[in-house]
């Protein structure tokens, strides 16, 4: 068809009036209502719903545009007026620069960079996760704002569960408890997207960014002996399915109403995560009321091709994720075959209209068809407020709260800066900003070296770097003693890296690599007094030999602390600041390396020696437990006499109970049904003593346990955990609210929710109290 001239440029003029460019200061949005066409095209009559609207901008698409928008680096459409738009933004502890979406090259050169996730998770402190999650679903804002994004969906957070210490990218989650973890992707997701605390308060569904939970599911493997996740089938059973794999994601969608999900690269059970219509379609949406988009990890729908072997052809594959409810693909592999599928009949029209409403969705629920976005609802959120000091106070807060002392032999620590003339401190990891930053990370606002930050601490100072880099495989361990041989006291900082642990690098072992351990070792033979070690690394690692060295008096475990991470370890040596973190993963022995990674069983099999995973089920020797941290200070823990000690749920309504092999009676949580449960729910009353010298803050974390975990029941079950700050001296009391559906359930071997009667304990500290469920 032939277009006059005039015709031609009168187009032009108004698609260019509809969307404005992306320039350096002005970020990209479509529908300016200063044009007097935007009036004529109902996707941006901003009185409508949305979907009337998706509805109406999916109707104006030719074939070819609608698959153009199924890929992460979505084009531009010209003739509508819609900018191009990248899906792809990270966001895992701060704004980051690992997607397309997010550029540094402005005026704002960084952002506001929080430890690694691993070490946030130690602080057990659900307001401070909240609080990160809130700075960076502003600062992401005002990036967009400042004319420096070309998209404002962020693929965080990781709500795998860290499974086996050797994944290298366990460092990025919460830790093992699924409990713990949906309770992390609850306050990280309401932050980033500007919801409340408690939830709910999202303006008409408006988003500030939009948050991505990830993987979908059952995805902890990435590259461990000649397998690698693009290839990985994960066998899990329907009982691990149930309480330990999912909670998250469901705590994810229901309770955070996050915007979006990421089905993994693995199969689980013979199928694909980014094709299985059960994962994505029944569970997510229909099961769980899913109303966001489901991205595939990148190149996952090719992966389901070329390594599932997942249909003879890519229009196969192509179809497949299409069909079981996937919405974009991260690559091209959709825009190099959609068509062909769909002039195959392999896939129609219906499916592609459904992920374009779900996509079209977001990108309006973020304000980017509403006009000028200086003149919507985040529009006054300032690029000035990229790196405030309030937000890089809050990541110095993150950092000394989630660094964990394990092993302070005679009070060693605090060291006193008036009574160190000299200090000496030794490792490859002291004097290395970058490294305390982790994966996923974007440009820091400012950092400072560990070495730097201790500086200003003792009136003498010698570094000797000792080992070569993180492997050690060579170690100038004659200098190291030299410099620990003449100084008050000696700070080794040692441990992993990115090298060592990391996105498809696995670890073979668990100790620490090269001569790192015989450097340790000759260092604290040699130095005057006991010496402090500090270990950094996501995953655990077995330091026995570091615990039971008399000469090794402090450890400090700081994970990767970020931006403010010198400063925090800097306080906490000399005092400054008392820890409180708490791990939220089980210190395994190098022995633990004899088991597959392969093999996704939770539970224990007494009849083959496998000892199980995580401090749920696991029954073996064990370096340091889940939760284990100590503090400067000693915290005192009781329960008071309002805790109930016998939960009748005979009591409720006509329950339907089974007798077992045991004569032990159970009901399942679906026959109590959700108003039982809610009746059903108690208070657990805990006081808490600070009956050290110092002040102090840590996490109170409530377990409930059993004297014989019986049918694949946990032995123990974190079931809450809050942060107090006390006085020396001064006590608290905390209330505990628990939810025996919840808490006191575990699944059955059809994954099914079950609730035993019998005896259980609760258990904080030292503190126990009985408690005996009747059914």
């Amino acid at each position: 068809m032939k277009l006059h001239i005039s015709t031609l440029i009168t187009t032009i003029l108004i698609s260019l009036s509809l969307v404005s460019i992306v320039q350096s200061t002005q970020p990209p949005f479509s529908c300016d209502s200063s044009n007097p066409q935007t009036k004529s095209l109902k996707f941006c009559q901003t009185g409508l719903p949305i979907s009337v609207r998706v509805l109406d901008l999916v109707s104006r698409l030719t074939l070819d545009e609608k698959i153009s928008q199924l890929v992460n680096s979505a084009p531009a459409i010209p003739r509508l007026g819609i900018p191009a738009y990248e899906w792809w933004s990270e966001s895992l502890h701060g704004v980051g620069s690992a997607g397309k979406g997010i550029f540094f090259n402005g005026s704002i050169a960084g952002a506001t960079s929080f430890p690694q996730v691993i070490l946030t998770a130690a602080t057990f402190d659900e307001n401070l996760w909240y609080r990160i999650g809130q700075v960076i679903g502003v600062e992401a804002r005002g990036v967009y704002n400042a004319g420096q994004a070309i998209g404002m969906t962020f693929w965080a957070p990781n709500i795998n569960i860290f499974r086996d210490p050797r994944w290298g990218r366990g460092q990025e989650t919460p830790g093992e408890d699924p409990i713990m973890t949906g309770k992390y992707a609850i306050r990280y997701v309401r932050g980033v997207q500007g919801d409340s605390f408690n939830g709910g308060q999202l303006k008409k569904g408006h988003l500030q960014a939009s948050a991505c939970c990830k993987h979908f599911t059952a995805y902890d493997l990435d590259q461990w002996k000649n397998l690698d996740r693009f290839s990985f089938n994960a066998v899990v059973t329907p009982q691990d399915m149930a309480d330990t794999f999912q909670p998250p994601f469901q705590d994810c969608i229901q309770k955070a109403q996050a915007s979006g999900i990421m089905c993994s690269y693995n199969s689980v059970n013979g199928i694909p995560s980014c094709a299985n219509y059960n994962l994505l379609t029944k569970t997510a949406r229909q099961q769980w009321g899913f109303h966001g988009y489901i991205t595939s990890d990148c190149d996952a729908v090719q992966v389901m091709h070329d390594n599932h072997r997942y249909g003879n052809t890519p229009e196969d594959s192509t179809a497949f994720a299409l069909k079981a409810g996937m919405d974009i693909d991260c690559g091209d592999y959709l825009k190099k075959y959609t068509k062909s599928a769909v002039m195959k009949k392999k896939v129609s029209q219906v499916h592609i209209d459904r992920a374009l409403h779900n996509l079209f969705s977001i990108r309006m629920r973020l304000g980017l068809f509403n006009g000028d976005p200086r003149k919507q609802l985040y529009g006054n959120i300032s690029p000035s407020q990229v790196c405030a000091p309030q937000h890089q106070q809050l990541a110095l807060e993150a950092a000394r709260n989630g660094i964990v002392l394990l092993k302070n032999t005679g009070k060693l620590l605090p060291l006193s800066k008036a009574k160190t003339n000299s200090l000496a401190v030794i490792g490859h990891n002291a004097n290395n900003a970058y490294i305390l930053r982790g994966n996923y990370d974007g440009p820091p606002c400012k950092y400072i070296e560990i070495l730097k930050a201790l500086v200003g601490y003792a009136k003498s100072v010698q570094y000797q770097q000792g080992c070569n880099a993180a492997n050690c495989t060579f170690a100038n361990i004659d200098q190291a003693v030299n410099i620990a041989r003449n100084a008050d006291y000696v700070v080794l900082v040692m441990g992993l890296d990115q090298t060592q642990e990391r996105e498809q690098f696995d670890r073979d072992d668990l100790v620490l690599p090269g001569q790192q351990e015989n450097l340790i070792n000759s260092v604290a033979k040699a130095a005057k007094k006991p010496v402090i070690l500090v270990i950094l690394s996501g995953g655990p690692v077995d330091i026995s030999f570091a615990k039971y060295n008399p000469k090794i008096g402090s450890i400090l475990w700081a994970g990767y602390p970020g931006e403010a991470g010198g400063i925090a370890l800097a306080e906490i040596i000399f005092g400054e600041h008392n820890p409180g973190g708490k791990l939220p993963v089980t210190w395994y022995p190098q022995a633990f390396v004899k088991i597959p990674m392969t093999d996704m069983r939770m539970r224990p099999d007494p009849k083959t020696g496998y000892p199980g995973r995580t401090y749920r089920f696991y029954k073996g020797p064990k370096v340091y437990e889940f939760g284990y941290g100590l503090s400067y200070t000693t915290y005192s823990y009781g329960f008071h006499s309002a805790t109930p000690n016998t939960i009748q749920l005979n009591q409720l309504l006509s329950v339907k109970t089974v007798e077992n092999s045991d004569s032990i009676r159970y009901t399942s949580v679906d026959e109590i049904g959700s108003d039982n449960c809610e009746k059903a729910k108690f208070s657990a009353h805990v006081s808490v003593e600070n009956s050290g010298e110092m002040d102090g803050k840590h996490p109170v974390l409530l377990f409930v346990k059993q004297d014989k975990a019986r049918n694949g029941s946990p032995i123990k079950q974190l079931v809450g955990f809050q942060s107090v700050s006390l006085k020396a001296g001064e006590n608290s009391q905390l209330v505990f609210e628990i939810s025996p559906c919840e808490h006191l359930s575990s699944a059955n071997e059809d994954g099914l929710m079950m609730i035993e009667e019998g005896s259980r304990y609760l258990v904080v500290g030292d503190a126990e109290h009985p408690i005996n469920i009747m059914i």
